[in-house]
Formats: C-alpha cells, structure tokens, sequence
C-alpha cells in the first residue's frame, strides 16, 4: 500500500471556475496538424554518433545534393535522347 501524502492538497481554483464544465481532453487532436510539417527519418545508431543533431545532417545531405548536382528537388538528367524517325 502506499502511504498517504504528508502535504495537504490545496484548492487554489477560482469560486467561479466550474470544474463540472470541463471535459476531458482529445487523444491525437492536433496530430494531423502537427505531422503535416513533419519528415521523420530514424538514423542508425552508429550514423547518430556522427550526426547527433538534425543541423548536421542537413549540413551533409546539402553537401551529397551539391555533389550530385540536384536542383530545386529534381535530379539532373544526363543529355536528352532524341527519338528516331522513320527516314
């Protein structure tokens, strides 16, 4: 059994707060808001010793995307085919 609080509870609410009105909270309520903005992306634990916070993985991916010559989200395409016409 545990054993009762040695401090007293004390009711520091307003006269005019009703209690009764309030209801319980919501379960997820602002997941979907908050998710929206949100990329998650779970890093192995020896890559998380090199990148231990999201600055320094931001850092490195910019640089692979610089390397790679990717720009404004698209991947570079090497020269364009030209399609053959019947002659």
């Amino acid at each position: 059994m545990r054993k009762a609080s040695s401090k007293t509870a004390t009711d520091d609410l307003r006269p005019e707060y009703d209690l009764t009105k309030l209801k319980r909270g919501v379960r997820g309520k602002y997941y979907e808001r908050a998710m929206a903005g949100t990329n998650l992306v779970l890093v192995d634990p020896e890559l998380a010793k090199i990148f231990p916070d999201s600055a320094s993985v931001n850092r490195a991916l910019r640089a692979l995307r610089d390397a790679a010559g990717v720009t404004a989200g698209r991947p570079r395409r090497g020269p364009a085919r030209r399609k053959r016409t019947a002659a």
